[in-house]
């Protein structure tokens, strides 16, 4: 079962960690500097949270967490072929995870995420890999 992601960014990271713990009763399932995600249960959805003390309260970007890397690979031959732009599929570290992905982009510029996570690591920042197309949407 896939998940919605919903990425926001937070002007003070304690303070929004124990307002969404509280709201769904669900505490982070990681916490690094600048950083936390959850992974609520009900409703299904990925919620992460980057910090920037220069003003929160904006969308960083949506995503749909898959639970296979076919699954990224089907769902970006669907956008493909549906004439939607994507980076293509390819590796990348950050937000301290390894991941399969595919980036693209809405109307007015809505930064979308399709992603499995395929393990852990301690990279905050985008590393690429490898992509099947030129640019990212990140």
């Amino acid at each position: 079962m896939s998940r919605l992601q919903l990425a926001i960014d937070v002007s003070d990271l304690d303070n929004a960690i124990d307002f969404y713990t509280r709201m769904f009763d669900t505490p982070p399932a990681k916490v690094r500097p600048g950083y936390a995600n959850f992974a609520i249960a009900d409703p299904p959805l990925k919620l992460v949270l980057f910090e920037d003390t220069s003003g929160g309260g904006t969308i960083n970007h949506l995503g749909v967490e898959a639970e296979s890397s076919a699954e990224v690979v089907a769902a970006e031959a669907r956008l493909s072929a549906s004439g939607i732009e994507t980076t293509g599929v390819g590796d990348a570290m950050c937000c301290y995870a390894d991941k399969t992905e595919t980036w693209l982009s809405g109307p007015d510029d809505t930064r979308w995420e399709w992603y499995v996570k395929t393990g852990d690591n301690e990279q905050f920042e985008d590393v690429k890999v490898e992509y099947d197309k030129p640019g990212c949407c990140n």
